[in-house]
């Protein structure tokens, strides 16, 4: 029987982990991260794969750091780490006790978008196609050879992130599923990757998701998409000497000059608004205020007529 440990965080992991569940490489355990300090006097939030490995009645463990002294968290005989999403680096100490090596399932076409925000960055770019990766992990971040990899075409799609994360972790369970057997039967080649092609995607601030209206309608409008549910994207409206943080949560992209406006400035159109860009305008569809609750542009407009004319 192959002795299988789990590492994963997100959601991009939970289908990931369930696929393994219920197949002959169900992990013997689950390594995951802290929970997360909710704010506001409640009680901490359990990461996702915490919620599914509780569930799929695995044991879990979640250690404040991967260092040399919490080596012992890992079985000694294992054979096989499988990583999805964990979002932390593996220690060199711990990548040598698995007897047939680390797998990463990573969810983008690597060597492009290595790092802690591939899905979001193949929506911020416009990639035309994305895909998962299924690597034999080293010491550095993403950068091990491929052993397998699923292309995927997003072109006419208007993929948000939450969305292509759900895609792109049911194809990274499938592929994962697949590669196992012929991996530790001996039947892959790893393929070196390929460094001169290889782009990064840092981990994301808070601060990317302040908008700058001198960009062209077309990348705002990825820009919307490319950053929900965090940090979003962001714009300052100055009323009564307050600057109030708008969200913006769905917007469309429209070609062209509409006003002579500077960009940033906020326009009427129809019955609700879109905002002046440095090429076109983006027409908001919906959007809220900061800790308020999401609406449409119109319903916004109703309340606040005062923006139109303002200048973000």
């Amino acid at each position: 029987m192959t002795q299988v440990v789990f590492f994963g965080t997100s959601e991009f992991a939970v289908p990931i982990l369930e696929r393994l569940a219920q197949s002959p490489w169900r992990p013997e355990l689950v390594v995951t991260t802290p929970d997360a300090p909710s704010g506001r006097g409640l009680e901490s939030k359990p990461p996702p794969v915490k919620v599914a490995a509780d569930r799929l009645g695995i044991l879990v463990i979640q250690p404040q750091k991967l260092a040399p002294n919490t080596l012992h968290l890992a079985p000694r005989d294992a054979d096989l780490f499988i990583v999805a999403a964990y979002g932390r680096i593996l220690p060199p100490e711990l990548l040598k006790i698995p007897k047939c090596g680390s797998l990463n399932v990573h969810p983008s076409l690597l060597p492009r978008w290595r790092g802690a925000s591939p899905i979001q960055h193949v929506i911020l770019f416009g990639d035309e196609e994305t895909g998962v990766a299924i690597i034999l992990m080293d010491e550095k971040v993403d950068h091990g050879p491929i052993l397998r990899f699923k292309n995927l075409n997003i072109e006419s799609q208007k993929w948000t992130v939450p969305e292509l994360t759900v895609r792109l972790a049911e194809i990274g369970a499938e592929l994962l599923h697949e590669t196992i057997p012929d991996w530790l039967a001996g039947r892959i080649e790893p393929r070196a990757q390929d460094e001169a092609q290889a782009t990064y995607a840092p981990r994301l601030k808070k601060e990317d998701g302040r908008i700058d209206w001198s960009r062209p309608a077309q990348e705002l409008e990825r820009m919307v998409r490319a950053l929900q549910p965090w940090p979003g994207a962001y714009a300052f409206w100055r009323k009564g000497g307050k600057n109030i943080r708008l969200v913006i949560e769905s917007a469309d992209s429209r070609e062209g000059a509409t006003s002579s406006s500077p960009a940033g400035t906020v326009l009427a159109i129809g019955d609700g608004f879109a905002v002046k860009t440095g090429d076109g305008t983006l027409v908001i569809r919906y959007l809220k205020t900061e800790g308020g609750k999401s609406m449409e542009a119109r319903e916004f407009l109703r309340g606040h007529r005062d923006i139109i004319g303002s200048i973000f």
